[in-house]
């Protein structure tokens, strides 16, 4: 089922999200509902909280990137990944910049700094631990919707003179005026 995603100006994409236990309710439906929204919103990644959920769980499909030096060709048990309480533990001191967007500021993209390579520990579907290291868009994308868990948007990590330049865009945002393909809230 596809749902609604919150957009910029919605309390739930500010707030902390909680860590979860293998006992959270419809936890599988979730994710699967989580999958359906980011496809139909055409994503390659989606955190709970943009579903109004202040879970600690983030999805992640790059297949779309196969081919790209850093991806694994034709698997996409190596291309889709879902991470459940989440937790970067290292990241490189070399950046590398890009233009982002989010689902949750629909029409606004962004050059952003990101580490080149970090280290997460997490759970998978099964709540099967994993330490692993990603670099390149696998690294970008995960930190972007890592900063969802805890109340940050990719808005707050563009430079200053950016950020006053798209306040007014956030602001209208925030007060409902903005398109998007998908459904929103």
């Amino acid at each position: 089922m596809i749902l609604p995603i919150y957009v910029q100006g919605a309390e739930v994409l500010r707030k902390e999200s909680i860590e979860i236990t293998p006992e959270f309710p419809e936890l599988k439906k979730i994710i699967t509902n989580m999958f359906d929204t980011m496809y139909g919103a055409d994503g390659i990644g989606l955190a709970a909280p943009q579903v109004g959920k202040l879970i600690k769980l983030f999805i992640v499909d790059l297949t779309e990137f196969e081919g790209d030096e850093d991806m694994p060709n034709n698997n996409p048990e190596l291309t889709t990944k879902i991470f459940i309480n989440p937790s970067i533990t290292t990241h490189s001191d070399q950046i590398c910049t890009f233009k982002e967007g989010c689902l949750s500021v629909p029409g606004i993209n962004e050059i952003v700094e990101r580490a080149e390579n970090i280290t997460v520990e997490y759970l998978d579907e099964n709540f099967n631990p994993h330490i692993e290291t990603f670099s390149g868009m696998w690294a970008r994308v995960i930190q972007h919707e890592y900063e969802h868990l805890g109340g940050k948007l990719f808005v707050d990590s563009v430079a200053q003179i950016r950020k006053q330049m798209i306040a007014s865009k956030l602001s209208s945002m925030a007060k409902g005026k903005y398109k998007a393909h998908y459904k929103t809230r």
